[in-house]
């Protein structure tokens, strides 16, 4: 493990990421971005090797603060509507 370690440290630096930016927090990158791009959670799942799709969601949920919104326009899409949702994220109606 260490020289992972000395190998991230020296790819971290090259590309100007803070100390604070540890392998650990390249895990969290990695798992939030496939989840973002539209990935199964399912799939997502299996690499970080959490038993279970909800630990992987409770694990990254904190993160999507879009979704509302997302979900939104993904219904609008499917009913043919082409104007964006028009509740801002966060209401509950």
């Amino acid at each position: 493990m260490p020289a992972i370690r000395g190998s991230w440290a020296a790819a971290r630096e090259a590309v100007g990421l803070l100390a604070r930016w540890g392998i650990h927090g390249l895990r969290h990158y990695y798992a939030t971005v496939l989840i973002h791009a539209g990935a199964s959670v399912k799939t997502v799942q299996l690499s970080p090797g959490h038993s279970t799709p909800t630990v992987t969601l409770n694990t990254y949920v904190y993160d999507w603060s879009d979704v509302v919104d997302r979900t939104r326009l993904l219904i609008d899409s499917a009913l043919g509507q082409q104007e964006t949702a028009v509740m801002p994220a966060g209401s509950r109606a």
